[in-house]
């Protein structure tokens, strides 16, 4: 019995293992994307959102973490993409963007973020197109969210 849980407790470990990592701080946010190898030596992509709560003031003040994650696996890359490209797209095309930097230079910051964020569809658009001819993917898109 113990030598199952130790096999069990060894595959959790290996399931965790990070084999590259970004972070990208947003306000009260910061979100991870960690690039993870299962088992089976597959890799996928763990998006985790962290928001750091302060719960009473001064010195009685106690601070908790709020997460969620999102699990990506490779076979979804390409309908996530689109999905969340057709997504930002939206939000662009039907809401005024607000950057607001220390200097009170908003209308540069939000130039240079629409830049951007253009610049990065623009990639993942081709990276799409090359991956899909690559790749014949189809089906439907796994996520698994924990809480």
């Amino acid at each position: 019995m113990e030598d199952l849980k130790k096999k069990t407790a060894t595959a959790e470990m290996m399931d965790k293992e990070i084999v590259f990592s970004k972070s990208v701080k947003a306000g009260k946010r910061i979100y991870y994307l960690d690039v993870k190898k299962n088992r089976k030596e597959e890799m996928f992509l763990t998006i985790t959102e962290s928001k750091k709560i302060v719960m009473g003031d001064g010195d009685n003040s106690q601070v908790n973490f709020e997460k969620h994650k999102i699990f990506l696996y490779q076979e979804d890359f390409e309908k996530f993409i689109t999905g969340l490209t057709q997504a930002v797209g939206y939000i662009n095309d039907n809401q005024e963007m607000h950057y607001y930097s220390n200097e009170g230079k908003s209308g540069e910051a939000e130039k240079t973020a629409e830049s951007l964020l253009n610049a990065d569809t623009d990639n993942a658009e081709e990276n799409l197109k090359r991956d899909s001819e690559a790749n014949n993917l189809g089906g439907e898109i796994k996520l698994d969210i924990d809480f």
